[in-house]
């Protein structure tokens, strides 16, 4: 289908008038220049083409306006955008139209190299690909068929003339592809002169051999049939009937084929000479019929009565062979072959049913962009239909013609073609229902359907449709799909694109109930807030979103906090600084060990490790020192143990000075090793503890590696016991994970 839901009007013919021999010349005009010079890949000059074309056309009676859209066709091949431009300068009917033929031939061509490449199955599969996609492009814009029949008339007459050898892929596609169509809607003039020259091109022996036995005897069958002529018309005035009577050839290829299919020599073909009888109505008909067999003696098994049972492309007709009188002086009596029918069965059998409905009904109207009302819409809507379904019948005898040569089983059986009340056709899966062909035409028509009619009458909405039936849907004004039309055992749906629709209609229902959900508490939050004037879309931005509804999408399906919300109509106190660990300048002041007594040595100088840190009660030791004279060490300082080893001689007996060291307001420094997981705050925590238990921080250091703090302080105390207690409260500040002196 066209990227529109809709289907694009089968036909789309401007009204004819005056105007539109203006149109023709005007189209000329604008293809010719662009034409001029140039070539096809035929080797067909491009303007010479689109003229025989529309020589083609108008011969077959077509509009004017039909005849300017062959050189807007032909002029498309050489512009960069060629829809936009046609459609600006012609209107959307011609745009539509060149698009899609160029479609079209690009298919052909595609399926002629197919053909070329891989004369097998799957080249005849691309030829069939090639008739459900010129189905489809008829379904559409019937002028499409007519151009394009005529558009290979013109090639084949090009070859024709220019005595080159047609190459033997698009003589075959004519043979097998266009001929057939041209005879499904009845368009013999077409037919017949496309099946002669494609069999002169392919069988040019046999083609050869048949044009000789014609031409010998032409002079003795043209005086025959002209006898016979003018005996009919006096037979016929003698009845009181008033009829056209005209001379036939018979064409070449028809001859062979029957000389092939009855297996018979030239001289047994009873129907190579022929009369045509054109008169007012069909009672006149069958008394002309009667005067013929008063007249003439009949061929017994030759007689078939084409009005009571027309043929399946609508051809009517009544064909008879008589055995005609002896020419005097001349050869004996020899078989003629009459076809009886009225004028209106005269125009459609030249014509055809697409062009006699086109042409006649739509261009007198002005179909394109106007509705036809009362009996004139049906009856267009009715003539639609029988150009369609002969386009059914087109492709139903390509796929038969092609399971007789090779295995052709599952082409096409995986898709049927079905018609709207207004004729247009529509491609649907196999086995497809109401449902699927509402969802074809528009998704909200899909949606609403709740009946529908099969040729008719109502049907069930499980019910699987055939091609070929006319299918009218009855809607709901307001509504959507069942969850039971997604049961597959149900068998409501067939087609993935239906079911995707029907998905699609319910998530997003289920997103607006989500949508509504959300808008809702942000709404309320909004107003326990009293910030019912602030818009939602400002809100949503401020938060990161596009639009109001993603966040109460968000809100809905529980996955964005109404606490973020809340931070942002009521920011938080900006968080305190990292307040810095404040360092005191020790109260010893020079570091000298107040408190410690050298025993047996009075006022000797001292100095308190910095190693070790000792403080009371710890058990210290003296080193004697060069210049800087007895160093305190605790007794377990590996340090101090190492130097003893050295040189035990330096190794003095020290001591507190007396019980109430404390009580002197004497501080001594030591050194705390602190592990904890790093984050932030830890260092102002910990401080805060030193500051709330008064003890003085003379000094820090910190490292963190992966996560992981750890971290020394220096600090003042005047008993070690009492540093335990405060110890006991740093492990209890979050994260940390040890703290002890070190």
């Amino acid at each position: 289908m066209s990227t529109q839901e809709v289907p694009l009007p089968i036909v789309e013919l401007m009204a004819d008038g005056p105007e539109t021999a203006v149109h023709l010349a005007k189209a000329r005009a604008f293809a010719e220049p662009l034409l001029a010079s140039r070539h096809f890949d035929t080797d067909e000059d491009a303007l010479e083409h689109a003229d025989g074309v529309a020589d083609i056309l108008r011969a077959m009676g077509a509009a004017p306006s039909l005849q300017a859209a062959v050189y807007l066709v032909y002029a498309g091949e050489f512009l960069s955008d060629p829809e936009d431009v046609v459609t600006q300068a012609f209107g959307p009917s011609y745009g539509h139209l060149v698009s899609h033929t160029r479609k079209l031939v690009q298919v052909q061509r595609h399926a002629r190299g197919a053909m070329a490449e891989d004369p097998g199955a799957q080249g005849q599969a691309d030829q069939l690909e090639l008739v459900r996609k010129m189905l489809l492009a008829f379904s559409r814009d019937l002028r499409v068929v007519l151009l394009r029949l005529a558009s290979r008339l013109q090639t084949l007459r090009h070859y024709a003339a220019t005595k080159k050898p047609c190459p033997p892929m698009l003589a075959r596609e004519a043979q097998q592809i266009f001929a057939p169509l041209a005879n499904r809607l009845g368009i013999w003039q077409i037919k017949w002169e496309m099946e002669d020259l494609v069999f002169r091109f392919l069988e040019p022996e046999q083609y050869k051999r048949i044009a000789s036995l014609l031409d010998e005897k032409r002079v003795e069958r043209e005086s025959r049939i002209e006898a016979v002529r003018c005996q009919l018309i006096e037979t016929l005035a003698q009845g009181g009937i008033t009829a056209q009577v005209h001379g036939r050839p018979k064409h070449i290829y028809s001859i062979w084929k029957k000389m092939r299919g009855k297996q018979l020599e030239f001289a047994r073909v009873l129907d190579v000479s022929a009369l045509r009888v054109i008169v007012r109505s069909v009672e006149e008909c069958y008394a002309a019929l009667g005067r013929v067999h008063e007249r003439w003696q009949p061929l017994p098994d030759e007689f078939d009565d084409y009005i009571a049972r027309p043929k399946s492309n609508g051809y009517q007709s009544l064909h008879t062979v008589v055995l005609s009188d002896p020419v005097v002086g001349g050869p004996a009596a020899a078989p003629v072959e009459i076809q009886i029918r009225t004028l209106v069965m005269h125009e459609h059998a030249e014509s055809g049913v697409a062009a006699h409905w086109a042409y006649k009904e739509a261009g007198t109207k002005g179909y394109a962009g106007v509705s036809a009302a009362g009996d004139f819409e049906d009856r267009v809507a009715l003539a639609r239909r029988a150009v369609l379904h002969q386009l059914l019948a087109w492709e139903r005898d390509a796929v038969q013609a092609v399971a007789e040569t090779i295995p052709a089983q599952g082409l096409f059986e995986d898709r049927i073609y079905v018609f709207t009340p207004q004729g247009n056709i529509v491609e649907l899966t196999a086995g497809a229902t109401p449902i699927d062909f509402a969802y074809s035409l528009h998704t909200d028509l899909g949606h609403r359907c709740r009946g529908a009619k099969v040729d008719g009458v109502m049907v069930p909405l499980q019910t699987a449709l055939q091609s070929g039936q006319t299918v009218e849907v009855s809607a709901i004004k307001e509504g959507g799909p069942s969850m039971d039309w997604l049961n597959p055992q149900l068998g409501y749906l067939r087609s993935a694109r239906a079911r995707t629709k029907v998905r699609a209609w319910f998530n997003a229902r289920a997103q607006q109930e989500t949508i509504a959900r959300g808008r809702d508490a942000v709404e309320r939050l909004l107003q326990r807030e009293g910030r019912t004037a602030l818009k939602l879309d400002t809100l949503a931005e401020q938060l990161g979103f596009e639009h109001a509804d993603a966040l109460f999408e968000k809100v809905g399906k529980d996955e964005y906090p109404l606490r973020n919300i809340e931070n942002l109509l009521r920011p938080p106190a900006p968080p305190e600084e990292e307040k810095e660990v404040v360092i005191r300048r020790s109260r010893m002041g020079d570091g000298s060990s107040a408190g410690v007594l050298v025993v047996g040595v009075p006022s000797l100088m001292t100095q308190l490790s910095r190693c070790c840190r000792p403080a009371p009660p710890d058990p210290i030791r003296g080193y004697v020192t060069r210049g800087k004279g007895v160093a305190v060490h605790r007794a377990d300082c590996p340090s101090f143990r190492q130097m003893a080893l050295q040189a035990a001689e330096r190794v003095l007996a020290v001591t507190w000075d007396g019980e109430d060291h404390v009580a002197d307001g004497v501080l001594y420094p030591v050194n705390v090793s602190i592990l904890a997981a790093d984050r932030q705050g830890l260092l102002r925590d910990i401080s805060e503890v030193f500051t709330k238990e008064k003890i003085n921080v003379t000094g820090v250091h910190t490292q963190s590696v992966k996560a992981r703090a750890w971290m020394t302080f220096t600090v003042e105390v005047a008993d070690v016991a009492r540093l335990t207690t405060v110890l006991e409260h740093v492990a209890q500040v979050p994260g940390v994970q040890s703290a002890r002196r070190k």
